[in-house]
C-alpha cells in the first residue's frame, strides 16, 4: 500500500486540488527505421508494454497518493462509456481520487492517443480530437463551483491541457473568486489565445516545458533552456508578471521563477526508462509540496524527486511513487534536504 507524506498537524496549506484537463489513455508504438514516416508509407513496428495517461489523471494520481486521506482531489472532466473509460475510473478510485465531477458520456469515446516512437527516442502523437474531453465546456466546469466554495481560500485549482481553453478559463475565473491558488499549463500552440482571453493573468503559477516557454517568449525552440526560462519570465506582461513559473527541460533539470529571481534545479540522476509524463509528475510534485506547506524552493525540490522517480518507469504514472520511495531515492543519491522536506519524507 502506498504511504503518503508525513505532513505534521496544522502544517497543510491547502485542503483540496480541483482541476480540469484531459482524462484518457493511449499506446506507444515503436517504429522500425529512422526516417520520418511518409504520407503513403506502410511501416512495421511493435506496441510497447507501456501504459499512457492524460495530464489531469497524472497530476491527480500523485496528489491523491502523496497527500493521503483528508485531502480532496476532485478532477472535473469526461470519459466515454467504453472499456478504456471504465478502466481509468477504477484506477483513479483506487488511488483515492474523488470522481464526483467526472462524467461518463454515453455514445462518446474516451480520449486516446498513439505515440509513435523512432529508434532515437523522438516521435509524435496521434490523438483523437473528438473525444469526451473535447466536450468539457465552460458550463460543465461551472458545476464544481460549490466545491470551490466548500474550500474557500484553502485549495488549488488546476487548468491543464486536453480540454477546451474556455473550460479552463472558466475554472480559473471561478477559483479566483473563491480565493484559490491557481495553476495552469498549456501546450505551445495555445499560449497566444490563452493570453488574449486573460488566462495568463488569472494564473498564480505557470507550469511549462522548454518548448512551451520558448513559445511564450517568442523565441525559437531548441535554445539553451536557462536562457529560454529567463526569456519566458521576461515575456510576462504587466498584470501577468508577479507569479510563479516552472520550466522543465528533461536531463537539463528545471528552472523556477518566484517573481523576482530564477533558480535552477538539476535533474536527479536516475536510470531513465521512459520520459513521457515526467513534466506532469513534476507539476504534481510542485502542487503537493505547496499544499503540504513547503516553501516554493522546497516544493521545486520535491517536484524534481517525483519527476525523477517517474522516469524510472515505462508508464506515464508510476504506481511506486510514495513517501518511502521518494525518501529512498533522495538517500541513495546523497541529496541534502531542508529540515522541512526531510520531515515530510520521514526517516
Amino acid at each position: 500500500m502506498s504511504e503518503p507524506l508525513n505532513i505534521p498537524p496544522g502544517r497543510r496549506r491547502y485542503d483540496a486540488l480541483i482541476g480540469t484537463g484531459g482524462i484518457g489513455s493511449g499506446a506507444f508504438f515503436a517504429l522500425k527505421g529512422r526516417h520520418t514516416l511518409g504520407r503513403e508509407e506502410s511501416r512495421g513496428g511493435r506496441f510497447l508494454d507501456r501504459r499512457d495517461y492524460c495530464k489531469l489523471h497524472i497530476v491527480a494520481h500523485y496528489a491523491a497518493v502523496l497527500m493521503g486521506k483528508g485531502f480532496a482531489v476532485r478532477p472535473v472532466g469526461r470519459v466515454g462509456d467504453d472499456e478504456t473509460g471504465r478502466r481509468l475510473l477504477e484506477e483513479m478510485r483506487r488511488a483515492g481520487v474523488d470522481l464526483r465531477h467526472v462524467e461518463t458520456a454515453a455514445g462518446e469515446q474516451t480520449m486516446y492517443s498513439i505515440c509513435l516512437i523512432y529508434p532515437d527516442g523522438s516521435g509524435g502523437n496521434l490523438t483523437v480530437d473528438d473525444s469526451a474531453c473535447s466536450r468539457v465546456t465552460a458550463e460543465f466546469v461551472s458545476r464544481c463551483e460549490d466545491d470551490l466554495a466548500e474550500f474557500q481560500g484553502r485549495g488549488i485549482a488546476l487548468a491543464a491541457p486536453e480540454v477546451p481553453l474556455a473550460a479552463r478559463a472558466r475554472l480559473l475565473a471561478m477559483a479566483g473568486r473563491h480565493g484559490f491558488f491557481r495553476a495552469a499549463s498549456f501546450v505551445s500552440g495555445e499560449l497566444t489565445e490563452a493570453r488574449e482571453i486573460g488566462m495568463l493573468a488569472d494564473a498564480d503559477l505557470l507550469a511549462l516545458n522548454a518548448d512551451e516557454a520558448a513559445a511564450l517568449a517568442g523565441v525559437g525552440p531548441g535554445g539553451d533552456p536557462a536562457d529560454v526560462a529567463k526569456a519566458a519570465a521576461g515575456a510576462l506582461r504587466e498584470g501577468e508578471g508577479k507569479k510563479l513559473m516552472s520550466v522543465t527541460a528533461g536531463r537539463a533539470g528545471s528552472w523556477a521563477w518566484d517573481g523576482e529571481r530564477m533558480t535552477h534545479y538539476p535533474a536527479v540522476e536516475v536510470p531513465v526508462v521512459g520520459t513521457a509524463g515526467a513534466g506532469d509528475a513534476h507539476l504534481s510534485g510542485l502542487l503537493v509540496g505547496l499544499s503540504a506547506g513547503l516553501s516554493f524552493d522546497d516544493a521545486c525540490r520535491l517536484a524534481s524527486l517525483v519527476a525523477a522517480l517517474s522516469v524510472t518507469s515505462p508508464h506515464t504514472i508510476d504506481d511506486r511513487v510514495d513517501r518511502r520511495s521518494l525518501r529512498a531515492l533522495a538517500d541513495s543519491r546523497g541529496l541534502e534536504l531542508s529540515a522541512e522536506l526531510a520531515a515530510l519524507l520521514g526517516g
